[in-house]
């Protein structure tokens, strides 16, 4: 394990010099990424027999030579698998759950084959709520899970629904990350213009208003969401927002709560998305996010580039890429 004040010494050189100097093979791996997909090969095929994509995107192959690749170029320490859209759950609930159950004992084995390598959120079964907690109970007691994804809506179910409450109890009595991917929207897509491109922004920023709305924030305090892509247009419309999701119908007991969100920076280390995001939230509240490989390498690693570019102090460039992540998962906490 490479010691913290080391890792904190190359994140201020790179503060000062203005380049990450955590690029490139020899750098000292320093980076948790929470936005770090896998497609275990039986899952792809049973997705594609069936038509389906992700968002418009083709399901990417998958490979550990591969993440290790992404890993090496970005200097990332551990990634925490996630499956992406859409997800497990196509309309049948025992095919969801024995889906969810390969899902997880193939990432928990990947992990394991790989030790501090990678860790990986718990694939469930929304809108079965009473599968969803089968399954988070095998996945956190047996296979030692980081937490558990969530699409922020299935067949328009979003996040926030009454009907999900059994499980955010369950998931706030074991203080759970959640870490929350966007889906497809319940609506037709305009044509030429691929769910992924705008629309997952839309029902990332739909799922956090109604979690916020519900009293999620407040009902279930040690749940600590993650919210992907920056979390949409959530920070840049903030202030719009605020209001409908107030407790009393003012501006700032609504943005206090939009505030305790999480938010990665999956393909949202861009020049006009971070002034946004910072703006709006404190470095304790982001995460590093690579979206590999629905963001392929060089997409993904552009992305990096751009965030290591961005003007940040080392406090700030070391939170971003470890240390909020390491107080969300004290086991990856550097020495």
């Amino acid at each position: 394990m490479i010691r913290r004040d080391f890792l904190l010494g190359v994140v201020a050189t790179a503060a000062l010099t203005g380049h990450d100097a955590l690029a490139g093979a020899d750098s000292p791996a320093l980076k948790i990424d929470t936005h770090h997909h896998i497609v275990p090969p039986f899952y792809a095929q049973w997705l594609q027999e069936r038509g389906i994509t992700a968002g418009g995107l083709p399901i990417p192959k998958w490979s550990v030579d591969g993440a290790v690749e992404l890993m090496e170029r970005e200097s990332i320490a551990t990634g925490i698998f996630s499956v992406s859209t859409p997800g497990v759950h196509l309309g049948d609930d025992r095919e969801a759950a024995m889906m969810a159950r390969r899902v997880n004992d193939f990432a928990a084995q990947v992990a394991q084959d790989h030790p501090g390598r990678f860790g990986f959120f718990a694939t469930l079964t929304l809108p079965d709520v009473k599968g969803s907690l089968s399954e988070l109970a095998y996945s956190f007691d047996v296979l030692k899970a980081d937490g558990v994804v969530l699409l922020s809506s299935v067949r328009g179910e979003y996040l926030g629904n009454a009907s999900q409450a059994p499980l955010m109890e369950e998931l706030n009595r074991r203080k759970a990350v959640v870490f929350v991917h966007p889906g497809e929207l319940p609506a037709e897509p305009v044509p030429g213009i691929p769910p992924h491109v705008a629309d997952f922004l839309l029902d990332t920023t739909r799922a956090a208003i109604n979690i916020a709305k519900s009293g999620w924030l407040e009902r279930y305090p040690d749940v600590r969401f993650i919210l992907s892509h920056a979390g949409g247009f959530l920070p840049f419309a903030s202030q719009r927002i605020a209001r409908s999701v107030s407790p009393d119908g003012t501006d700032e007991p609504g943005l206090a709560r939009l505030r305790k969100f999480y938010f990665d920076t999956a393909l949202a280390s861009s020049p006009y998305a971070l002034p946004s995001l910072l703006a709006f939230t404190d470095v304790s509240h982001i995460t590093f996010g690579s979206d590999w490989p629905y963001a392929p390498l060089a997409r993904s690693v552009a992305f990096t580039e751009r965030l290591g570019q961005y003007p940040l102090n080392a406090s700030q460039r070391y939170a971003i890429y470890r240390g909020t992540a390491e107080r969300l998962f004290p086991r990856l906490r550097a020495k």
